[in-house]
């Protein structure tokens, strides 16, 4: 059975200076040897207070928190990775039934839920509104419930996260998690975490609006390969609705005054038949995309297969 052992520690940050030595501490008091920090070149002292802690350090490439997070699995020889923030907010204390799932061989993706025990002002009211909002879009876009998908204390297997097809540069690399669990088919379990606040002196980096904004059209944008017709759809109902406000406004104005308006009326017509259109080819891209599933899934099991056999 796996073990601590075969844990890395992954911790992307930036300008994390207060916390960092503490949080790399909390995590070597559990018996965690791997710890890899990957800093966004900070200015404060995160990366030298990081080595004094023992922590292998490396100076990430580009920015944000999505690439610092796939430049580290690059970095990574253990089979399974435990991602944290270096900010404090998430216990090390929690990572034992963080790596249950894991070890027991029930997912191969865990999600650490911050809403099970959240510490009063551990996250403002904004942020609570933003957060039930996009995790109740990704329930209805791709029929799952995940509870927290932004949470930022992940479990996973390095094999399921190479599967994985991420591209977000920011704080939407959680979202793409996600996503991709479900696209992918992978065993996902989500398990109840304390999440507290930041200690004092700590500034997060997070922007909620600008972040908030992106996170929503990551999700929104990924639909298109895991949800088509509900990205196609919802474009064509906004397209049918324009057509139809039109061509209210013209059928109106030349029954009632007597004025025609025929760019109108073809503009109106335009937009209800591009919707059909869209909706028709949503309709042919899920088909695509179910079928594309079952053949990954068949692919999957002969590859399984095949690794039994030789071992």
């Amino acid at each position: 059975m796996p073990d601590r052992a075969d844990v890395c520690i992954l911790l992307p940050t930036l300008n994390e200076a207060n916390t960092i030595g503490d949080v790399i501490e909390g995590f070597r008091q559990q018996g965690f040897e791997h710890v890899l920090v990957v800093d966004g070149d900070s200015t404060d002292g995160t990366r030298e207070i990081a080595l004094d802690h023992g922590a292998r350090v490396v100076t990430q490439d580009g920015s944000g928190k999505g690439q610092a997070v796939r430049q580290g699995i690059e970095h990574i020889e253990q089979p399974y990775v435990l991602m944290a923030d270096g900010d404090g907010t998430y216990r090390p204390e929690d990572a034992d039934q963080m790596l249950e799932p894991l070890f027991e061989g029930r997912a191969e993706h865990v999600i650490g839920n911050r809403f099970a025990d959240m510490e009063d002002g551990a996250m403002t009211k904004l942020n609570r509104v933003g957060n039930r909002i996009i995790n109740r879009m990704f329930g209805v876009v791709h029929g799952r419930e995940m509870v927290d998908i932004l949470s930022g204390y992940r479990a996973f297997s390095r094999q399921s996260f190479e599967r994985s097809s991420l591209r977000a540069d920011g704080f939407g690399i959680e979202t793409e998690l996600a996503v991709e669990c479900v696209r992918m088919g992978i065993p996902t379990e989500v398990v109840p975490i304390r999440y507290e606040q930041r200690p004092g002196g700590s500034e997060t980096n997070l922007h909620p609006l600008k972040d908030g904004g992106r996170i929503f059209l990551t999700l929104y944008a990924l639909t298109k390969t895991n949800n088509p017709i509900y990205y196609f759809g919802s474009v064509a109902v906004l397209g049918t609705l324009a057509g139809t406000l039109v061509g209210a406004y013209v059928g109106y104005d030349y029954f009632v005054n007597g004025i025609s308006h025929e760019v109108l009326a073809v503009l109106a017509t335009f937009f209800i038949l591009l919707s059909v259109q869209l909706l028709m080819f949503g309709v042919l891209s899920d088909v695509i995309v179910s079928v594309n599933r079952e053949q990954t899934r068949r692919l999957e099991e002969i590859s399984d297969r095949l690794r039994d056999v030789e071992e």
